[in-house]
């Protein structure tokens, strides 16, 4: 008997403790048959620079879509986030704080080495010390209080209350070989040699921000993947993206840019794939400092004594003073549906009365003056220009949208790299950033982006700008150990009202994931964005 996290990304209702959905993820288009004779190697062009190849080291979704292609978990999720088998068979719950997980038998790494339970166990072990870490994977792990290794392929984890969303946060662990990385480190994943993995493709070259080179895996368990060589190229320009494309260098792209999307839809040599995603672009807000924060100033450019941006009034001000429908159809031309909350209606734990906040310039005015600034302050806000769809435009239209609301805005734009480790670092007052994610549920986004920063429980690993309110960590602790699934989305729907009335974040909108390729292929797109070559094949060939 298999165990579910509670509900699928469509609602499904599921108990603690039931038969897993085996679903499949749902193709994007039925293409014409491919070429006879189509080449053996796949060249994708994504959009988006993939940092560490170390799977437990950074939690971005580049990172996560390279680890699926080299490893594997013990779950993970089909193209609607919803839980399925993967190293694991099947799991259940054998009481309140115990979790059994019976395992594949069979499975090699790409070294040859037999996966067993112990090479869990040490995974579990190393995840919460990987040195340096900007984004731990720690919070999936924490729960755990002890690995009980039954036999080579049976194990039992044991928490101290508990704790039904074990089987969701596994899928986010990829599974290493005890005796390959005792000694692993980040930089030798990165470099190739640890490398190693249960997945569908080996790593044969990495260019840090440039390529990396896979070749099929004869070790896999899984279905085996149409290509035996792949070419992941990062292409972080949207114009070069699209020309890689059309001069035919690549065979698929993601991230299509939204002012290409028409031209691209109209090339009879082109095919588009197209899902409804789980990535909110959003704003957050330096909330770790009380004194003056390091851009925003008065309107003479001389710092403030006191943090305008603690204060949720000059936050909603901020808020209501953002056109998102005017983002989503000038900027985004259509590509994103404006957001009120972490996730798109249909969600586990959305919460249907809370919708995006209405446009209103002369309101966030009365806020401002309200909160004891009448003649408005300055402030930079921050931003990627390679990560996101219409990153710098975006951040562009809101500057200037502040301006006419009385915060005078300068706008900062930035490659993601030099970006994402300054936000890190909490070196900014205000700041844009995505978050995709992966489970489906609002219990990930809260854990990670709004918990309060907590190193022991992993809560708040991507929670840069240090929002914390007590009142929503307490409901939400209290989510994280309620097996009944309606109870718990209740709770999560409260936390999430408590954060987005309190607006510790400011939602923009919510992505829609487009694929555009050559004719010829298939492929299955993903709510959770991911890019990856098994999702590719082509059409002719069975799924």
């Amino acid at each position: 008997m298999l165990a579910s996290p509670g509900w699928g990304f469509w609602g499904m209702k599921m108990g603690w403790c039931f038969r897993a959905a085996q679903g499949a993820a749902v193709l994007a288009f039925s293409l014409v048959a491919a070429p006879v004779g189509w080449a053996q190697t796949l060249t994708m062009g994504v959009g988006a620079p993939v940092t560490s190849i170390d799977p437990h080291y950074h939690q971005l979704s580049p990172n996560t879509a390279v680890a699926h292609m080299i490893f594997s978990g013990l779950t993970t999720t089909d193209g609607h986030a919803r839980v399925i088998p993967d190293l694991a068979e099947s799991w259940k719950a054998i009481d309140a704080t115990t979790w059994e997980f019976k395992l594949r038998p069979g499975v090699r790494f790409h070294n040859g080495s037999e996966f067993t339970a112990e090479d869990v166990a040490f995974t579990f072990a190393r995840v919460p010390n990987v040195p340096n870490s900007p984004s731990s994977y720690a919070i999936y792990t924490r729960p755990i209080r002890e690995v009980q290794v039954v036999d080579a392929h049976t194990l039992r984890l044991k928490t101290a209350v508990p704790y039904p969303l074990m089987p969701t946060d596994l899928a986010s662990v990829m599974i290493l070989d005890r005796e390959t990385h005792a000694q692993a480190t980040t930089e030798g994943f990165n470099a190739g040699p640890m490398a190693v993995g249960t997945g569908p493709f080996r790593m044969i070259s990495h260019r840090n921000g440039d390529r990396i080179e896979f070749e099929r895996s004869d070790n896999y368990f899984g279905a085996r993947p149409a290509w035996q060589r792949v070419n992941y190229r990062m292409i972080t320009n949207d114009a070069a993206r699209t020309a890689a494309l059309l001069a035919g260098d690549v065979e698929i792209i993601d991230q299509v840019p939204t002012s290409d999307l028409a031209k691209l839809r109209n090339d009879q040599r082109l095919a588009l794939s197209e899902i409804t995603g789980l990535r909110l672009i959003y704003l957050s807000f330096d909330h770790s400092r009380t004194d003056s924060s390091p851009f925003v100033t008065d309107n003479d450019g001389k710092p403030l004594p006191a943090n305008p941006l603690k204060d949720a009034r000059v936050r909603r001000a901020l808020s209501m003073a953002i056109d998102r429908n005017a983002i989503v159809e000038r900027v985004m031309e259509g590509a994103a549906i404006p957001a009120g909350q972490f996730l798109p209606e249909g969600s586990f734990s959305y919460v249907p009365d809370l919708t995006p906040t209405r446009f209103d310039t002369e309101g966030a005015k009365r806020l401002l003056a309200e909160a004891g600034f009448p003649q408005g302050f300055r402030i930079t806000l921050h931003g990627p220009n390679d990560r996101y769809p219409n990153d710098s435009r975006i951040i562009q239209a809101i500057g200037q949208m502040w301006t006419r609301a009385g915060v005078r805005t300068a706008v900062e734009a930035q490659p993601w790299t030099t970006f994402v480790a300054r936000a890190g670092r909490q070196d900014l007052s205000s700041f844009l950033i995505g978050w995709g994610t992966s489970s489906g549920e609002g219990s990930n986004p809260l854990r990670n982006l709004t918990a309060t920063f907590d190193r022991d429980k992993g809560y708040g690993a991507s929670n840069r700008g240090r929002y914390s309110n007590p009142e929503m960590d307490r409901v939400l602790d209290q989510a994280m150990r309620e097996l009944d699934d309606a109870k718990r989305e209740a709770l999560l729907q409260q936390a999430t009202r408590i954060v987005f009335e309190d607006v510790g974040i400011l939602p923009l909108h919510i992505q829609k994931n487009t694929w555009a390729m050559r004719k010829g292929l298939a492929h299955d797109p993903r709510a959770d964005e991911l890019t990856r070559a098994h999702d590719v094949r082509p059409a002719s060939a069975a799924k």
